[in-house]
C-alpha cells in the first residue's frame, strides 16, 4: 500500500486506510503497524517499535514534543474479531459511508480512535508542547491484551510513563472511569478409559466434568446472591461462566478426557486471584475422587486470560478533564474490559473515551459515526491544549 505523503488527512481518509488491513488477531500486523511508521516518518515524529513473542505482532510507541515523561498518552489497539460466520452485507475490509456511518470491521472498536490519533499528528506537530503527546499502539487486545503488558513493561523500562492516559474504546465519547476485571481459564481432565460395560475398571473424565461444571454454575448464583454488589455495574456483581467444553471420542469408551473453559468478569474489590483459588479449592474433591481411583487422573488449570479491572476515583484530575472537555457530567462503569486496567496497575492513570457505540462492536455490518469522528477530533485537539500546552 502506498505511503503516506505528509500532508492533512482527516480521520475518516486514514480509517479508510487502516480497515484495508486484515488485523484479525490470530494475524501479524506488522503491514498495517509500517503503514503507520510511514505516516509518522512522513511528519518527522519519533517512535519505537516493539515486538510480542510472535513474529509479526507489534507494537508501537511515538512521541510528539519532549521526548522524555509525562505528559498524555493515547492509546488504542489495532487488531480486531474475525468475520467469519458473521452475515456481512459489505466487504468488511472495505470502508463504505451510507447516512453518516462508516461501515467496516474495526471502524468502532478501535481503529476509529486510532484514525483520530494519527489525524491530529500535524496539529499537534505544528504547536510548541512543554509536555510530551505518547501514542500507544497495541496488538493482542481481542484476546489476551497482552500487547499492552509488553507496551507498559518497555515503557517503564525507558522512563517514559506519561502523567495520563486516554483510551479510546467506543463509549460515544463519554468517560468511562471503571471496568470489570475479566480472567479466563482451561481445565483439563484426565480420566482412564474403559470399555462401556466396565465404568469401574475406568474414570468417567465428562462425569467428572459435568461435576465440575456443575460447581461452577453454584458459584455464579452465589455470586449474583451474595455479591460483592457494586452500584454503576449491570449487573453489579462478578459474574462466572463455563463457555466451552468437550471431550470423549465414542459412545461406548469411558471418557479419557475432557476439557471446559470458564470466565469471571470481577467488579473492582473482588480479586481474580482469590476467585482463581476459590475454584481451585471447590473443585478440589472431584480432583481427589479421581486421583484416589487412579493416580494418574486428576484435573489441570491453565490460565488463559488475566485482565485485571479499572477503577479510577471519581475525584481523580483525569476525571474532570475529561468532563470539562467532553461536556459529559458522568463518569461510567461498563461490563466489558480494556487494557486500562492494565495501564493503571503498572502506575498510569487512564480513563476510557472514545468514539462509536460498543453496541457496534464484533458484530456484521460494524459501523461508527462520522460525527463521532469529527468529535473525537475535537476531544484530542483540546486534550492537548488542556494537558501539554504551556499555560
Amino acid at each position: 500500500m502506498t505511503p503516506p505523503k505528509a500532508r492533512l488527512m482527516d480521520s475518516v481518509a486514514i480509517l479508510e486506510k487502516l480497515v484495508a488491513f486484515d488485523t484479525t488477531s490470530r494475524n501479524p500486523n506488522v503491514p498495517l503497524i509500517e503503514w503507520i511508521e510511514s505516516w509518522l516518518d512522513a511528519h518527522e515524529v519519533p517512535y519505537s517499535r516493539h515486538r510480542g513473542p510472535e513474529d509479526g505482532k507489534w507494537n508501537l510507541h511515538a512521541i510528539l514534543g519532549p521526548q522524555e515523561k509525562g505528559g498524555l498518552a493515547l492509546s488504542g489497539h489495532v487488531d480486531c474479531v474475525p468475520v467469519e460466520g458473521q452475515d456481512w452485507s459489505r466487504d468488511p475490509f472495505t470502508l463504505t459511508e451510507k447516512d453518516g456511518k462508516l461501515y467496516a470491521r474495526g471502524a468502532a472498536d478501535m481503529k476509529g480512535f486510532v484514525a483520530a490519533m494519527l489525524a491530529a499528528v500535524p496539529a499537534i506537530k505544528a504547536q510548541t508542547l512543554s509536555k510530551p503527546v505518547h501514542l500507544f499502539f497495541t496488538f493482542d487486545e481481542e484476546i489476551t491484551c497482552n500487547g499492552a503488558r509488553y507496551l507498559i513493561e518497555d515503557v517503564k523500562s525507558r522512563d517514559l510513563m506519561p502523567d495520563f492516559c486516554v483510551i479510546g474504546e467506543p463509549t460515544l465519547l463519554s468517560p468511562i472511569i471503571a471496568h470489570k476485571g475479566r480472567f479466563t481459564i482451561r481445565v483439563n481432565i484426565k480420566g482412564r478409559p474403559a470399555h462401556s460395560s466396565q465404568p469401574a475398571l475406568g474414570a468417567n473424565a465428562l462425569h467428572a466434568m459435568g461435576r465440575a461444571i456443575a460447581e461452577i454454575a453454584a458459584m455464579a448464583d452465589e455470586f449474583e446472591r451474595d455479591g460483592p454488589h457494586v452500584g454503576g455495574f449491570e449487573p453489579d456483581h462478578t459474574t462466572m461462566q463455563v463457555g466451552l467444553a468437550q471431550g470423549g471420542s465414542i459412545l461406548n469408551i469411558v471418557p479419557e478426557q475432557a476439557s471446559f473453559e470458564m470466565e469471571w468478569r470481577a467488579v473492582p474489590g473482588d480479586s481474580n486471584e482469590a476467585i482463581f483459588a476459590r475454584i481451585r479449592h471447590r473443585l478440589a474433591p472431584i480432583d481427589q475422587a479421581l486421583r484416589d481411583a487412579w493416580p494418574e487422573c486428576g484435573l489441570e488449570y491453565t490460565a488463559l486470560v488475566d485482565l485485571p479491572p479499572l477503577a479510577l476515583p471519581e475525584s481523580a484530575p483525569l476525571v474532570s478533564l475529561l468532563q470539562q472537555i467532553t461536556g459529559r457530567n458522568s463518569a461510567g462503569y461498563v461490563s466489558y474490559g480494556t487494557e486500562a486496567g492494565i495501564y493503571q496497575q503498572a502506575g498510569l492513570p487512564t480513563i476510557v473515551c472514545g468514539p462509536g457505540d460498543i453496541a457496534q462492536a464484533h458484530k456484521p455490518d460494524e459501523w461508527i459515526e462520522r460525527d463521532q469522528l469529527t468529535r473525537c477530533e475535537i476531544m484530542i485537539e483540546r486534550l492537548v491544549r488542556q494537558v501539554c500546552l504551556a499555560p
